[in-house]
């Protein structure tokens, strides 16, 4: 019976079968050295080796324990499941510099892919779309670009897709819809194009929606509607245009939207805020939406932030106070109210709002007055925007209660009555702006308790009585404006000790008297002084030559005597200067005409007399003033002026004797020294033959085509001069006409010799997108038998940094505007990406030895390129002739150089990091090391060291701060430190003071500077883009529709320019108001002069006083 049941195949299947089975099981899983399972394992080990070759910099060696000596799922980042097979890879925020190798496609088991935060390059592989099992995909962060494969669409398990901050370009992928698990979707901040495919409506499990900051066009598809689950949709920045889905308001999971800074042109239904009762921030700013504000906001309680600025919404606002969690309001730029008492009833709801921080109803048409409910705001409010409206009555004492305002703006209204008592207790404000309205009474002497005051505009109403001298405690103060208001007295002596006016100071068009006195000279920083139509008398103090930074300077309409200060010579930024209708007498100083950046000159109705200059500003008849100086004579022939008589009436034209005769002397000394020059011809030729090592390995041109592209070497074709020598701009034929930067070496200058070949040496084998290309040289003798050396690189054509962080010293044309922040930010890190390369990427080390602006040249994209490797060394040249390098004539300029340099101590890569470190201090404070104010042991790391974080508005270069307006004039805001700014300066400051140590051990490396840089670059930039705060277009569309006569401030709504969402226009708003307003033809002039916003303005302004036969009215 047994022998049967062993027999029969039914036995064998049931009980042998399923033994065998087991067997393998336990051979595969419980075996690890069976020759399946080493072949498995092979497979994930190698993928990751191969992953490993594809990275190019790990510069925290993090990938350095990737090697056979451990189990791989050991590795940093990786992640294995119990068969040891890859299932998580996390290599987030390592600095890694590579592409992403296409072998990563073979991780069959892979769930999650988290590359984020680092410089990955290169396009997204195709490969990636073979991970089946993938959940996580996360390339956030890097440097990646091209279009997204299309087969990424087949990880159909991918619940998180983030490619945000890219460069990845095209449309997004019609397949996306495939992806039915997609929760997270984030591809902000790239280049997108096109509009957003329908498909998207697919994804029906999407949580989160993120495609800001791109180029995408077209409306908001309807299938959006689709997606029950989403929360988050995020369209800021980009050019899509139409109206929402009418079934986009009934999407009750909703809590974020934001659509900011498009060309949508819709109006809100009146229940939205029912529909959607979980909204939390609403971002629609910088659109063409009208209509009325929904009346259910009323209902709005979960609502945080609210922005509807730069819109066209008109009507009046309901109640907002049951939004308890209401922090950010922004309804400014708008058609809102209809100058009624009414208007601002809803003040009232918001004194409900508890957590009330920033509050913005500027430039629309609110009338009434306000009430003094104003006072029970939130004390946690410290933003607050009521310009630009036509608001009347007295200003609420109850306004002092918010004690916690750092912004407070009024202008442009029809205030009236005394400045409250009660503002004295604005211990935080930084920015009181009250012109344009009906204020009396005096300035009052609290003023000066407002310790923390950047900005103080109070022009044009009708204060009166003295400045108060109180207002010397402002020591923060960069902008005071009082013009147009009934004030009298002396200037206070107080006035002139703020030595931190940087921008202006205009008491222009009031009642003024006295001297203006020598204290002048202490405002060493000052942009524009502005004192003219008052009775001010006296001699011009010299000491006005001190204020080496002035770039507008305003005299007219005074009683001064005297001469014309010789010392005005000294003020090289100079662009306009006006002394007109004075009691001046004498000359013109004649060394005036060197002050190449100024623009217009008025001494007219003086008592002038004497030689008129020739040359700079005073070529340009349409450019100067000197009517009714009638002892004038000379100048150009356009003058129409008599020539100067010398000796008994001979003219000067008669000394044309004595350049003949200079003539004749200079050809007989030519011909005397031409046997000289020919001997020294064959000298240099025979110098030159030892250089051919070096440069044989460079392609090389002559210098017949190096002289002809140059024309000459023209003075017109100069950029600028350098250590050793001055570079040209010329067109050599290379592959065709090429414009390049040419550098000619002064080989009379010691060290000039070795200069070209440390430089040949230097650039022959270094490539780097941020350092400057070699593209030729020449080794040559020139026309007049002299030896001749020149380098030919690239041509950048934005010049270099020095000429726009110090444009008053430049010989080039100049920028027509400053660095913002954002673009600093990028040089900085171009730079230390290229001394990066140079001290760790390079075969062997470089050491650059003369960091300094004027060595950062800048392409059309303002991307840096460093320059100048005349004093370079290797570490390779340090260990052959040590004796040799630290015994060197120069190591560097002053002042960026490293002390221990000074000290004899060989160049070291630290000493680089010093450099830079100073550099970036220069570009942050805007001051250079070797300012006059460093002195008795204060340096400008020490200067900046004592300042942060307490004074850091203070040592900023106020024209990178956010909404500054670039016109000389405007009503700018200075120095507003939003949160995003004030952190991204103080670790910018950090890193700088950290770089220039003065130990050398002391000082952090370049791969530290880098990962610290790329940080700070990504943490700014997530947060700037978290309420779509960035526009599109900007300053160059206002300032371009000022010369044609349009209205800036509707311009500067269209061109959404970026910056914090309230403060930017309502500045433009004033401007444009100010023109709108007829006024003085003096203060038109000065407008003109100082914007250039007119067409022909200097022949505009002679005719309109001839027709009117005034000087000073219309």
């Amino acid at each position: 019976m047994n022998t049967f049941f062993l027999l029969l195949p039914s036995f064998w299947s049931l009980v042998c079968l399923p033994m065998f089975a087991l067997f393998l099981i336990n051979s595969l899983f419980c075996v690890p050295n069976t020759a399946a399972s080493v072949l498995g394992n092979q497979t994930d080990d190698l993928v990751l080796l191969k992953f490993k070759e594809s990275i190019s910099n790990d510069p925290y060696k993090i990938l350095s324990y990737w090697n056979s000596s451990t189990h791989y799922c050991t590795w940093h980042g990786v992640t294995c499941n119990p068969i040891h097979k890859v299932t998580k890879l996390n290599l987030e925020g390592n600095n890694l510099h590579g592409f992403i190798s296409p072998h990563i496609g073979n991780l069959s088991f892979l769930k999650s892919l988290n590359l984020r935060n680092n410089s990955f390059f290169g396009k997204i592989p195709q490969e990636l779309g073979r991970l089946l099992q993938l959940q996580n995909l996360s390339l956030t962060n890097n440097s990646l670009e091209g279009e997204v494969p299309t087969n990424l669409t087949r990880c159909s398990n991918l619940k998180e897709l983030h490619l945000f901050g890219n460069n990845l370009i095209g449309k997004i992928p019609i397949e996306i819809g495939s992806l039915q698990k997609l929760q997270e979707m984030s591809i902000g901040v790239n280049n997108f194009s096109g509009a957003i495919p329908s498909s998207i409506g697919n994804l029906s499990s999407l949580i989160s929606l993120s495609m800001g900051v791109n180029s995408l066009e077209g409306n908001i598809p309807q299938e959006i509607c689709h997606l029950k689950n989403l929360t988050m949709i995020s369209l800021h920045v980009n050019k899509m245009r139409g109206t929402f889905p009418s079934c986009f308001y009934n999407m009750s999971s909703l809590t974020i939207i934001s659509v900011a800074n498009n060309q949508f042109n819709d109006s809100f239904p009146p229940n939205m805020f029912h529909t959607l009762p979980n909204l939390r921030e609403f971002l629609v700013g910088g659109n063409d939406i009208s209509g009325p504000i929904p009346t259910s906001i009323i209902n709005a309680s979960v609502l945080q932030t609210f922005d509807v600025g730069k819109n066209h919404l008109m009507g009046q606002i309901p109640s907002l106070g049951k939004m308890q969690h209401l922090w950010f309001l922004s309804l400014y730029s708008n058609n809102l109210g209809d100058n009624s008492t009414m208007d601002l009833d809803f003040l009232k709801s918001l004194a409900n709002c508890s957590k009330l921080q920033v509050v913005s109803i500027s430039y629309n048409k609110f009338g009434g007055s306000l009430s003094n409910s104003i006072g029970n705001f939130s004390t946690q409010l410290s933003q607050l925007y009521l310009g630009g409206n036509q608001i009347s009555g007295k200003i609420p004492t109850e306004l002092g209660n918010l004690i916690n305002l750092t912004i407070l703006t009024m202008e442009i209204n029809h205030f009236e009555g005394i400045i409250p008592t009660t503002f004295g207790k604005f211990q935080k404000l930084q920015k009181l702006e009250l012109s344009r309205n009906k204020l009396s009474g005096p300035i009052p002497d609290f003023i000066g308790n407002l310790t923390q005051l950047y900005y103080l505009g109070i022009a044009e109403n009708m204060l009166e009585g003295k400045i108060p001298p109180s207002i010397g405690s402002c020591q923060k103060l960069q902008y005071l404006d009082l013009w147009r208001n009934n004030l009298r007295g002396s200037i206070p002596l107080e006035v002139f000790s703020l030595f931190t006016l940087t921008n202006k100071l205009d008491l222009s068009e009031n009642s003024l008297s006295g001297n203006l006195p020598n204290e002048i000279g202490r405002l060493k920083n000052i942009g524009t002084i502005d004192v003219s139509e008052n009775h001010l008398f006296g001699d011009i103090p010299e000491t006005i030559g001190d204020c080496t930074s002035l770039e507008y300077l305003y005299l007219q309409q005074n009683s001064f005597h005297g001469n014309i200060p010789s010392s005005l010579v000294s003020l090289k930024g100079l662009r306009v200067l006006d002394m007109s209708q004075n009691h001046l007498v004498g000359s013109i100083p004649k060394d005036l005409q060197s002050i190449s950046f100024l623009e217009y000159f008025n001494v007219s109705f003086n008592m002038l007399e004497g030689q008129i200059p020739m040359e700079g500003v005073f070529r340009n008849v349409s450019e100067i003033d000197l009517i009714g100086n009638n002892k004038l004579c000379g100048g150009v022939s356009e003058l129409h002026l008599p020539p100067c008589l010398i000796k008994g009436n001979e003219p000067i034209k008669h000394l044309n004797f004595m350049s003949i005769a200079m003539m004749i002397v200079s050809v007989v000394a030519f011909l005397l020294i031409l046997p000289f020059i020919y001997w020294m011809r064959i000298r240099s030729e025979k110098k030159t033959s030892s250089d051919l090592p070096i440069i044989n390995q460079l392609s090389k041109v002559s210098y017949q085509n190096l002289h002809h592209g140059t024309n000459g070497f023209s003075a017109q074709n100069l950029v600028g001069s350098g250590n050793f020598g001055s570079v040209y701009k010329g067109t050599i034929e290379l592959d065709g006409d090429n414009v390049v930067a040419i550098k000619v070496l002064n080989l009379k200058k010691e060290g000039a010799h070795k200069s070209f070949i440390a430089e040949c040496n230097a650039l022959k084998d270094i490539r780097h997108r941020n350092l400057v290309k070699v593209l030729t040289c020449c080794s040559s003798i020139d026309h007049n038998g002299q030896e001749f050396k020149a380098l030919v690189f690239e041509y950048m054509t934005n010049g270099s940094l020095e000429r726009w962080l110090h444009p008053e010293l430049e010989i080039a044309k100049q920028p027509t505007r400053s660095l913002n922040l954002d673009e600093r930010l990028n040089i900085i890190i171009n730079v230390a990406s290229a001394f990066h390369y140079l001290h760790y990427e390079c075969e062997q080390a470089i050491i650059h030895c003369d960091l300094k602006p004027s060595n950062v040249l800048l392409d059309d994209l303002l991307v840096a390129h460093v320059s100048d490797f005349g004093l370079a060394r290797t570490l390779s040249t340090l260990a052959i002739s040590p004796k040799q390098t630290s015994t060197i004539e120069i190591k560097g300029t002053i002042g960026y150089a490293p002390p221990e340099y000074g000290m004899g101590a060989d160049v070291s890569i630290k000493g680089d990091v010093y450099s830079f470190g100073v550099l970036v201090l220069e570009m942050l404070t805007g001051r250079r090391p070797t300012d006059e104010m460093f002195e008795d042991g204060l340096n400008l790391h020490n200067y900046v060291k004592i300042s942060i974080p307490n004074s850091l508005s203070q040592i900023v270069d106020s024209t990178i701060l956010p909404n500054k307006l670039k016109h000389a004039n405007n009503y700018s805001d200075l120095a507003l430190m939003d949160p995003i700014v004030e952190k991204c300066l103080l670790s910018l400051f950090r890193i700088a003071l950290a770089c220039s140590m003065e130990l050398p051990k002391e000082r952090i490396s370049m791969i530290d500077v880098t990962r610290d840089l790329n940080l700070i670059k990504r943490s700014a930039f997530d947060s700037a883009c978290r309420f779509g705060l960035w526009g599109g277009k900007g300053q160059r569309e206002v300032a371009e529709a000022e010369a044609d006569g349009e209205d800036a401030a509707e311009v500067a709504k269209e061109a959404n320019d970026g910056g914090v969402i309230v403060v930017e226009a309502e500045n433009l708003e004033v401007e444009s108001e100010l023109r709108k307003r007829p006024m003085k033809l003096k203060r038109q002039e000065k407008e003109w002069r100082r914007t250039k916003a007119q067409p022909n303005w200097a022949r505009r302004l002679k005719a309109i006083k001839r027709s009117t036969g005034s000087r000073r009215n219309l």
